[in-house]
């Protein structure tokens, strides 16, 4: 099953998606590798050259399985992605209900380490239990496993797809809970210049561009996005005191994009990008700042032996200050988190039956990372610490793919070998003398995982799907090795983590009585066991645990409807997730972060080309801080508002509004201390198209 979220008229319906038409479009990725070899491929096949091949490449990663219809699918297309309320990528994630980052608040005031997604129920955690792809390409922070959202420039995208439950198979390992498929948008979606100009009510600006020239048979895109702002206030006015101040927030993202055509059925794709984050979080001087540059290299084969070959690297660092909610002096400064991810990926699809239906791979992730931090005792450094590792993994793989008439069948395996190492954690007086130092002995082992699925076209406009999986996820090197404290409240490491392993069902049902009405509905039952959590020890401390398992079954459901200049898109979770640990104190409660119900729906008129208005309403049911089930993060339901208006020749005007009913919705509550999200917030700019 596909399901939608795009602009009114921006996709064809039965059963073809967003992504699929993106394959047929251009899309790019590009590389440092790439700069040298570019011009001369370019070279080869420029306009001029009668000699060659009438091939214009696309940019796009190999097609899917025919079979995929088989596993739950949730399809974004680029139009829906600039028209959310809030223009940033979270926002545009949002519309997958059941979807959720680990806080409430957006990437403009949430602390960047914590930016992780899961799905399902499964419990709230900084560390991605989703898979986060942008062309192939792993974008989960190599130190912290967070997704590292102000990196990825939302004008860049061309669609995304979200694939719900773990199963990661041909993807990649970490897929616990799903995974979420970027892939980028080139000329044929941007044209050759776009770009906007952005100020809200507060003075918080944003100011986007992007060139995407056709260089041959090939093309280049650089783009660039810039946000900034004095933010708002995430402390409550009862809670605010002197020292409290505003989130304040500036990021900044470059990226370069080459497509080449290196052989009539053989492109390059390559993609050099960099990024920096600063932020204010509660408390003047409590700052907070990330940044990091990337680069890969692609080459895509379409011909009768297809073929994915892919690698990459990585670059992070990260620092943030933590201050006393009492005395507001410093009690830590995490100076230093260098981290490094590199890796790649090599796929191919042998011609077998009637076409390319078997994939067999293999693919690699190595990540490396350590913290330098500062101690503070009454608001002076009283020692140093330092922590950190290794993690290894190597994974090959083999999926295939058969058709029976009305039935379709697909079935893939993959094997694991995974390796922690390296794990360290020093203290240092000031001296510089060795006051402690744990090493940790190297692990290592195998683990296997499957997915397989079913789709029955049981009539025209009705299918019936099935699909089983399991999936694997390590522990990431902040989970094993990093304390942190957000005051009062210490997290506390735990080296001994062990890797969280799924198993789930799911089946659904998909009618499509006409072109514009499409309804579907799914029923899953996931496991996670050994699933990695933040268990309260007393009021002050929380430490990182496996709990034995995390049992989550629900229903998930979406609806896309259309009446001439009408348009409705919605999605619906209902999760019932328990923690088991018997024995334990929160054996049996809700994991944390997890509400039981959210809710999405947007509600779109175009009366003419040129000229569009919409409503997102949102519902976020409640959840909770802690694994005891007392500190209760309230529901909150909130309407935003865009509209976009041709003005003259290329410009158009566009509007946005965020949370205009102004509820309060709370973020955070560790120990009784509250943040709260974005408020009421009002947008207005131009944008700029030229074909």
């Amino acid at each position: 099953m596909i399901r939608h979220f795009a602009a009114p008229g921006a996709f064809p319906r039965g059963g073809k998606t967003p992504y699929d038409d993106a394959i047929g479009k251009d899309c790019q990725m590009p590389s440092l590798l790439l700069l040298a070899a570019a011009p001369a491929a370019l070279s080869a096949a420029s306009p001029g050259d009668d000699t060659a091949p009438a091939v214009v490449v696309t940019g796009q990663p190999l097609r899917d399985l025919p079979t995929a219809g088989a596993f739950n699918v949730s399809s974004i297309d680029r139009a829906r992605i600039e028209q959310v309320p809030s223009g940033r990528l979270e926002d545009a994630l949002a519309d997958v209900a059941g979807l959720q980052l680990f806080r409430r608040s957006d990437s403009r005031s949430a602390n960047p380490s914590a930016d992780g997604f899961t799905l399902r129920g499964l419990g709230g955690n900084a560390a991605s239990r989703t898979l986060v792809l942008l062309d192939g390409v792993p974008q989960a922070d190599p130190f912290f496993g967070s997704v590292p959202l102000t990196a990825i420039n939302p004008a860049d995208i061309g669609a995304i797809r979200v694939v719900h439950g773990g199963g990661s198979g041909a993807f990649g390992t970490g897929a616990v809970a799903g995974t979420i498929d970027m892939t980028s948008a080139g000329p044929a979606a941007r044209g050759l210049f776009d770009g906007e100009a952005l100020v809200d009510d507060r003075g918080d600006t944003r100011v986007a561009a992007g060139v995407a020239p056709k260089l041959g048979n090939g093309f280049a895109v650089l783009s660039g996005n810039w946000d900034r702002g004095p933010g708002f206030w995430t402390t409550p006015v009862a809670q605010r005191v002197a020292a409290s101040a505003k989130a304040r927030y500036e990021n900044w993202s470059l990226a370069l994009r080459t497509v080449a055509q290196l052989a009539p059925d053989v492109e390059v794709q390559s993609r050099i990008a960099a990024f920096g984050d600063q932020q204010v979080l509660r408390f003047a001087g409590a700052n907070t700042g990330i940044s990091g540059e990337d680069a890969s290299l692609r080459v895509v084969g379409r011909g009768p032996w297809q073929f994915d070959a892919l690698v990459y690297g990585q670059l992070r660092n990260f620092n943030s200050v933590t201050l006393s909610s009492t005395t507001f002096l410093p009690v830590d400064f995490q100076r230093d988190t260098p981290s490094s991810g590199v890796g790649g990926k090599i796929e191919i699809r042998p011609p077998v039956g009637h076409g390319p239906t078997l994939r067999l791979g293999a693919d690699l992730r190595a990540v490396a990372g350590h913290e330098d931090e500062d101690l503070y005792t009454k608001g002076k450094v009283s020692s140093h610490r330092r922590e950190g590792g290794t993690n290894d993994d190597l994974g090959l793989y083999g999926e295939d793919a058969w058709s029976l008439g009305p039935v379709q069948l697909t079935a893939g395996a993959r094997a694991d070998r995974w390796v922690n190492r390296d794990g360290q954690i020093e203290t240092l007086s000031l001296a510089n003398t060795v006051l402690a130092n744990a090493l940790y002995p190297e692990r290592s082992g195998w683990t296997g995982s499957f997915r397989g699925g079913a789709l029955v076209h049981a009539t025209a406009t009705f299918d019936l799907r099935g699909s089983a999986y399991s999936g694997m996820r390590q522990p990431t090197l902040n989970e094993l090795y990093r304390t942190f404290t957000v005051f009062p409240v210490t997290t506390l490491a735990n080296p001994g983590l062990t890797n969280e392993t799924l198993r789930g069902v799911e089946g659904g049902v998909d009618w499509h009585p006409a072109q514009t009405i499409r309804l579907d509905l799914t029923a899953f039952d996931n496991k996670l066991e050994n699933a990695i959590a933040n268990i309260t020890v007393n009021a002050t401390s929380q430490l990182r645990e496996n709990v034995p398992a995390i049992h989550a079954h629900g229903l998930e459901a979406a609806a896309d409807l259309r009446l001439g200049a009408l348009a409705f898109t919605g999605s619906l979770a209902w999760t019932i997730a328990r923690m088991e640990a018997p024995g334990q104190a929160y054996n049996g409660l809700r994991p944390p972060q997890t509400p039981r119900l959210s809710a999405s729906g947007t509600l779109t008129w175009t009366p003419r080309e040129g000229y569009q208005a919409g409503l997102t309403l949102r519902h976020v049911g409640v959840a909770f801080e802690d694994s005891l089930a007392t500190a209760a993060l309230p529901a909150a339901t909130t309407l935003g508002a865009f509209a976009s208006a041709q003005l003259a020749g290329p410009f158009s005007l566009v509007l946005r509004g965020e949370n205009l009913t102004n509820v309060t919705v709370v973020t955070r509550n560790s120990g009784g201390t509250i943040d709260i999200g974005t408020p009421r917030t009002v947008w207005a700019g131009v944008r700029v198209a030229l074909k």
